[in-house]
């Protein structure tokens, strides 16, 4: 696995965070016939709330980002990118762990969505979530908690 850390995200990561999911959604997006290269970044700068959100750096350099919305009956997985050249190499994974080690305490469940056949399900899939509705572009997945905190996410 890559040498890489998560920190907090500032305003002033918006359009690294904005470019790293033009890249990295793009193959899904284009099978899906969905790929439009304005709102695909646009759509990330309307929702990106630093507050909650976390980079992640491999070599001193933005490999990735994930977000973690609390709702009124969940917390929203969100904006969970890894660059191609760290994708299949465990980062997403323990990023995820840690995520819902800090998560299972609270008794709140985790939801998120993620595109008709992407490579991501698996990764959802074999950390206990499973697919709450789907329609032709998205999975709507859930995980109920197993059990420790996560009014804090990674520090």
């Amino acid at each position: 696995m890559a040498d890489w850390k998560i920190r907090p995200a500032s305003a002033a990561d918006v359009e690294a965070v904005a470019e790293l999911r033009a890249v990295v959604m793009r193959p899904d997006l284009e099978r899906l016939g969905r790929y439009d290269e304005h709102r695909v970044r646009q759509r990330l700068r309307d929702g990106f709330v630093p507050e909650n959100t976390w980079v992640i750096e491999a070599d001193g350099a933005l490999a990735g980002c994930v977000a973690l919305r609390p709702a009124h009956d969940a917390h929203w997985l969100e904006h969970f990118y890894v660059g191609p050249s760290l994708q299949g190499g465990g980062v997403g994974s323990a990023v995820l762990r840690m995520l819902l080690e800090r998560c299972d305490g609270d008794g709140t469940r985790m939801r998120l969505n993620v595109l008709q056949g992407s490579r991501a399900r698996g990764l959802y899939e074999r950390h206990g979530f499973t697919v709450e509705s789907e329609d032709p572009v998205d999975v709507f997945m859930v995980r109920e908690p197993a059990g420790a905190l996560c009014a804090d996410a990674p520090q």
